[in-house]
């Protein structure tokens, strides 16, 4: 399916812009910067689909939201997502050497500064939350800290971990990821949301029907692309799931079978934004996009 061209400039102008956004909030590149700076900078910028940010900003228009205030929400996932790529990848975790098409941190930087560097990015985005112009900017980062703790990100990481050479059975494996991913891209979707007027109950739980089924559906295709594509397309290594024995979509439903549930899921989603109208355009977009990635 080709993206629609006015989808396509929205993305990409939001793009730049957390782009900015998040230079403007890390340590300066300088000639002389600590190891520590600069290994934030290169965990951060000039790579990523920003789909959590743009999820923030897509979310903020359906509240009517100053964009300037959803930079704030926008950066402050980006930045928790980016810290959680760099402690996948150590060797303790996922043990990996490449993301976004170049050396992983730790390969780059020494594990010890790239361990620093994701507590460092995650210290930062609950200052930029905090201080970011939100409505209520400490139901904000509870709303933040418990996507990224033990009964979100966390703990699904814990789980996924312990899952290693066993079979879990799919509500087993949905609840996993809806921690281990979809927490924090649910997570977008509010905080987005919460920059902005109080959204009527109906609104409000028709955001978070749709970002339980479009952050589901992002790791179910997750799971598709580890299998079906390469680290030239996916700018990390392929093929590590099944190496490492983890149980996926692909390995419990077969592949056709996960292809399948991520287009329910994508329905799902769809679904979710009726009581939106025209102002869930985006959200709808974003999910086709979410499933229909190559990459």
């Amino acid at each position: 399916m080709s993206p629609d061209p006015a989808w396509a400039a929205w993305a990409q102008e939001r793009q730049q812009r957390i782009e900015g956004v998040l230079a403007a909030q890390l340590p300066p590149d300088e000639p002389d910067a600590p190891s520590l700076h600069r290994a934030m900078r290169y965990a951060t910028l000039g790579g990523g689909k920003r789909v959590r940010p743009l999820l923030a900003y897509a979310a903020g228009e359906v509240a009517a939201a100053d964009p300037a205030v959803v930079d704030a929400a926008a950066a402050a996932v980006e930045l928790v997502h980016g810290y959680s790529l760099v402690h996948d990848d150590l060797p303790c975790m996922d043990d990996d050497t490449l993301r976004r098409g170049r050396p992983t941190c730790h390969v780059a930087f020494g594990e010890a500064i790239a361990l620093l560097a994701g507590d460092a990015l995650q210290a930062l985005a609950f200052e930029v939350l905090a201080r970011g112009g939100l409505p209520d900017p400490g139901r904000a980062c509870a709303l933040l800290a418990a996507a990224s703790g033990v009964t979100g990100m966390a703990g699904g990481q814990a789980i996924d971990l312990g899952a290693v050479g066993t079979t879990l059975d799919l509500a087993r494996l949905e609840t996993m990821h809806r921690m281990k991913t979809g927490a924090m891209i649910r997570a977008a979707v509010l905080l987005g949301a919460a920059c902005g007027a109080p959204l009527p109950d109906a609104q409000a739980a028709a955001l978070d029907a749709y970002a339980r089924a479009a952050g589901l559906a992002f790791q179910v295709v997750d799971d598709v692309l580890d299998v079906e594509g390469s680290a030239a397309t996916l700018g990390k290594s392929a093929g590590k799931d099944a190496q490492q024995g983890k149980p996926t979509f692909v390995s419990l439903l077969g592949l056709a079978g996960a292809k399948a549930r991520a287009e329910g899921l994508r329905r799902e989603a769809h679904a979710a934004l009726s009581p939106l109208g025209s102002a869930g355009r985006r959200l709808a977009e974003l999910a086709d996009w979410i499933v229909l990635r190559r990459s």
